[in-house]
């Protein structure tokens, strides 16, 4: 076993290589906060200004919102670029510029599909409202959850998961606002959705843990490298087939990393924009020409469908109050399918003749993003049901594919903020969990297979994770890859960080709900 003098600490870089970074990174910075400024600016123009009120609280929110992928990027990114500090494969500063490159890739390439997963936990009616008093409670209650505790863990050393602290915060905020309206029949959680998105986190490091410890074995019996099998000594950078190895998976999981995990701020932010300027973002304007058309043709198409289904049954009143009746409680009422029927006719009507999305007048922006996102959310009752066709599935799946389309986006500039937060908070607070990941699982340091290992499965599991639309957590699948491959080595783990790790694990979803949930009763009073 290596002695701890055998191993340095992580440095930060020479004085030259720190004030080359700083240029690099700030002009960076600078780049993309003029980006997302004039495509803020540009966006808000529409926007017919009666107080300033609105403007100020996008703003706050926005800060926080941003904060919190400040601080994501605390724990999460710090993991993928603890293996290349630690073995001395690149200088610290010149690793997270690296990380954080790819990490922006990883961010502008992704579809947004998980950060509506992640958004779809919350109930209904605080989405459709989310312009109100409850919905800016929701929103800095979760985010100033999400923050504080994540900045508790980071303190401590502890690489926690920002994304088991954000559903946690979106689970206690769901089940505070069921409590405060229960007499009203408000729904809380979406527990549906909400085991899947369970099922993915919990999955996840179990499988990240016996994947790496299998690879591990397999290239102790496969490739006979001795060096590739032993920890870093001193300041000294392994051979250079070693390096770009391990060069590679550092690349490979911070792509990952952006792709998923920067979804999930993301997908906050966009909730900020619709609730607190709904004419520049309630509907994607970049929907016009043959899309509406189709939209309107399976439009006429789906109501026949639903019409068909519903039988004999009349509708009289207000169809939403339905619709939101069987979304609320999950299942299929008689006048569910009639009352969605004629909501998709209001919704085509107020679409279906327009040149684009953007051409909706300003008022009715945001009643046909709430009325599109309440049909999309209701449709999953019809479709579960026995006796439709091939042709009426199709025709359903494909009108709420169209409506997603419409209400489900991504501005770029959005994207650029989310990727300089998580490459900024990288800057900041690599060195704490870098220092747990490559000392204080084992009790022998990490070694160049080990990490190599460890970072191409967490590689993997993410980009499966992606194709399913599933968040993962970027530090559990790691830090279980790290463990997996110490007890395949044989290297023995250091059980008071292992009972560390597990009980972050195991306490952050309760805590981000006691917190969460406690934030929002205060907010729904201060707003």
């Amino acid at each position: 076993m290596q002695t701890e003098a055998a191993v340095a600490t992580p440095t930060s870089g020479t004085p030259s290589s720190g004030r080359i970074f700083g240029l690099v990174f700030g002009a960076i910075l600078v780049i993309g906060m003029v980006y997302a400024g004039m495509h803020l600016v540009q966006d808000l123009s529409i926007v017919r200004v009666h107080s300033l009120g609105p403007f100020v609280l996008l703003g706050i929110a926005l800060v926080i919102a941003l904060g919190f992928e400040f601080v994501n990027g605390f724990h999460d990114t710090a993991n993928a670029v603890a293996t290349v500090i630690y073995t001395n494969s690149m200088p610290p500063n010149l690793a997270v510029i690296w990380s954080g490159t790819f990490n922006f890739l990883g961010v502008l390439m992704s579809s947004g599909a998980v950060a509506f997963t992640v958004v779809s936990l919350l109930p209904v009616e605080l989405i459709l409202q989310v312009g109100s008093q409850a919905g800016f409670a929701m929103v800095f209650a979760l985010l100033l959850a999400a923050i504080l505790w994540n900045l508790g863990t980071w303190y401590f050393g502890l690489p926690n998961s920002s994304s088991h602290t954000l559903i946690g915060s979106i689970i206690g905020v769901g089940l505070a606002n069921q409590l405060l309206a229960a007499k009203s029949g408000t729904s809380g959680v979406n527990w549906d959705a909400a085991m899947g998105v369970f099922r993915g986190l919990i999955f996840s490091p179990i499988a990240g843990f016996l994947l790496a410890g299998l690879l591990m074995l397999l290239l102790k019996a496969l490739v006979k490298v001795p060096a590739l099998y032993r920890a870093p000594e001193g300041k000294r950078p392994p051979p250079w087939p070693i390096r770009a190895l391990l060069v590679l998976t550092c690349t490979g999981v911070s792509y990952s990393h952006g792709s998923n995990d920067g979804q999930k701020g993301m997908g906050l932010i966009m909730l900020i924009l619709i609730g607190t300027v709904p004419t520049a973002y309630a509907l994607n304007g970049a929907v016009s020409g043959g899309q509406v058309k189709t939209f309107h043709e399976v439009s006429v198409e789906t109501r026949q469908v639903l019409q068909g289904f519903g039988g004999a049954v009349t509708v009289s009143g207000n169809p939403r109050e339905l619709v939101t009746e069987a979304v609320q409680q999950r299942q299929l009422l008689p006048t569910t399918a009639p009352a969605l029927a004629l909501l998709i006719g209001e919704i085509d009507h107020q679409v279906g003749n327009r040149p684009s999305l953007r051409s909706v007048p300003p008022e009715q922006m945001g009643n046909v993003r709430n009325d599109i996102y309440l049909a999309s959310s209701a449709i999953p009752l019809v479709l579960a049901q026995p006796g439709l066709s091939k042709q009426q599935t199709a025709t359903l799946t494909s009108w709420r594919g169209l409506g997603t389309q419409a209400i489900q986006f991504i501005p770029p500039w959005v994207k650029v903020a989310v990727a300089l937060a998580l490459g900024l908070g990288t800057m900041v607070g690599w060195k704490r969990i870098v220092v747990t990941v490559g000392e204080k699982i084992g009790k022998e340091h990490l070694t160049y297979a080990q990490g190599a290992s460890a970072e191409l499965v967490a590689m993997g599991l993410i980009q499966a994770a992606d194709m399913y639309h599933l968040p993962v957590s970027t530090t559990h699948v790691l830090t279980s890859g790290v463990a997996g491959t110490m007890a395949a080595n044989g290297s023995g783990l250091q059980w008071a960080t292992v009972r560390n790790l597990l009980m972050a694990w195991v306490l952050t979803l309760p805590a981000s709900i006691v917190l969460a949930g406690l934030l929002y009763v205060v907010l729904r009073h201060v707003f």
